[in-house]
């Protein structure tokens, strides 16, 4: 991933307000892309985006996925060389209270973005954001790797199987696939693992009720502490969609998907998360178990990232460790009064000057 390629660079961005699109749109912005979002508004209080402010350093759009005039009409009028869609419904247990709303944006949504592609003649490629969670998972402990079969036991996951599935539909009768695919946009899905950094006030997610608790100076209530995810920094699967991004733009034979997850050891059960968590927040912070999950979740799921380090030389450069202090270091700095978009900077640059400088905008 270079500086280079990404400056100038126009990249429509679905889901710009959520979390991690909050914290892509400032990595896009320090590398001196031009980009154009198109999300609901937040969905929480507080949230990333309006904390770091980050209206002033993008074209932001409000709108919805599901309706497929206004997505296309806002994406061919921005002409984007790069599209991310990282818009969905991405909470297990909202599938469960709203399984057709998450149907319709997770399946119907992705297959607006992509005829909105397809009737862009502008784009290169496409990064179609996906989930760990789309396997067919029979709780074997398996790394999943990318050629096996997709499936679904809750809402969710089975809408998120089915966004692959049409992609891939896409890709063979519209794009790759075809004669012409030469002057086609090279388009493919991303599949991460659990993501973990500051910013994050969602509801009904680990690290973020984790927060929540320690800064109210309560324990933090778990529901399933033995399961079994791969936890990663949030920079690490962005760099990687980034990557892709820059790759399909040279060479359309990466047209598939690709697994980001981190390292074998660190897919890691979720009491490990709040262990470290609160051994990094200090003082009486602490947690205790409640109750059962109301919601069916897989036990345990692990990534085989094999293909994008070998392929892409994508891997991660943070550990579990280090995700999980700079995670609390953010949520500390913040609570002290620090603005948001200073401390997603500080990071960011950590973060990329850990393999070679990349010099970007600021």
């Amino acid at each position: 991933m270079t500086a280079q390629f990404w400056q100038g660079k126009k990249v429509f961005l679905t889901g710009h307000t959520g979390f991690k699109g909050s914290w892509l749109s400032m990595m896009l912005s320090m590398l001196g892309a031009e980009v154009r979002g198109f999300a609901l508004a937040p969905d929480s209080q507080p949230n990333l985006f309006e904390q770091a402010k980050l209206d002033t350093l993008l074209d932001s759009r409000l709108g919805d996925i599901r309706q497929a005039d206004a997505l296309e009409a806002c994406m061919q009028d921005f002409a984007p060389d790069v599209v991310l869609h990282l818009a969905a419904q991405a909470i297990v247990s909202t599938s469960y209270q709203e399984p057709i709303a998450t149907l319709a944006t997770n399946v119907l949504g992705t297959a607006h973005v992509l005829e909105a592609i397809r009737n862009t003649p502008s784009v290169r490629a496409a990064v179609i954001v996906t989930t760990d969670k789309c396997y067919d998972n029979a709780e074997t402990g398996q790394l999943f790797r990318e050629t096996d079969p997709l499936g679904g036991k809750d809402p969710y996951s089975a809408s998120k199987a089915c966004a692959e599935l049409v992609t891939a539909s896409w890709c063979e009768s519209f794009f790759t696939g075809t004669d012409d695919h030469e002057s086609q946009p090279v388009v493919v899905t991303a599949r991460a693992g659990n993501v973990i950094g500051g910013g994050d006030w969602s509801a009904n997610r680990l690290v973020p009720d984790i927060m929540r608790a320690f800064t109210g100076g309560e324990p933090a209530l778990i529901r399933s502490p033995e399961a079994i995810r791969p936890w990663q920094h949030v920079l690490e699967p962005l760099s990687g969609y980034l990557l892709l991004a820059q790759r399909c733009c040279n060479d359309p034979a990466i047209a598939r998907a690709w697994n980001f997850g981190p390292d074998e050891d660190d897919a890691r059960p979720v009491r490990d998360i709040a262990d470290t968590l609160a051994s990094c927040w200090g003082g009486q912070a602490s947690w205790q178990q409640t109750g059962s999950n109301p919601v069916k979740e897989a036990h345990s799921l692990r990534l085989d990232s094999s293909r994008a380090r070998q392929v892409l030389g994508w891997q991660p450069k943070t550990d579990l460790q280090e995700g999980l202090r700079w995670t609390a270091d953010w949520y500390r700095q913040y609570a002290e009064g620090r603005p948001a978009a200073d401390i997603c900077r500080e990071q960011i640059r950590n973060y990329l000057d850990k393999d070679q400088p990349m010099h970007g905008n600021n």
